[in-house]
């Protein structure tokens, strides 16, 4: 399998790009990108399911999408996002999928996952509310 890197500017400069195009209903498609990215990784995880969430941890940070991450149901508290660029509107959009699909793997249920703290907008971490429906 081959990878390819983009740093944090260019990846801003994509969602610009969208947000351009499509305004903000375009955060709808960068969340679904996170749950395809989020479904190879909770994959990879779920061999070891016993550490399921520090395997998902290492995962994020060592592809770089996060700095630090906790996880702790049902909150998951976030430092260094690729995705934080300042704003007025929570902007983790993929990470947010990325999260639900890592907790929907390991629940075998449905579940919402809400930023209701971000680093854009000048909070000192994101902070994600896991909900089951």
């Amino acid at each position: 399998m081959r990878s390819v890197k983009i740093d944090q500017t260019e990846l801003h400069q994509i969602m610009e790009l969208y947000e351009s195009v499509m305004s903000h209903a375009c955060h709808g498609l960068f969340f679904k990108e996170g749950s395809v990215i989020g479904s190879a990784m909770a994959e990879e995880a779920l061999k070891d399911r016993a550490h399921y969430f520090d395997r998902v941890a290492h995962l994020l940070k060592e592809r770089g999408w996060v700095e630090e991450v906790t996880f702790s149901d049902p909150e998951v508290v976030v430092k260094g996002s690729i995705e934080v660029a300042p704003s007025d509107i929570p902007t983790c959009h993929r990470l947010r999928g990325m999260l639900r699909e890592f907790y929907e793997r390991f629940k075998g249920g449905r579940v919402k996952c809400t930023e209701e703290m971000c680093s854009s907008t000048g909070s000192p971490e994101c902070r994600f509310r896991i909900e089951e429906l």
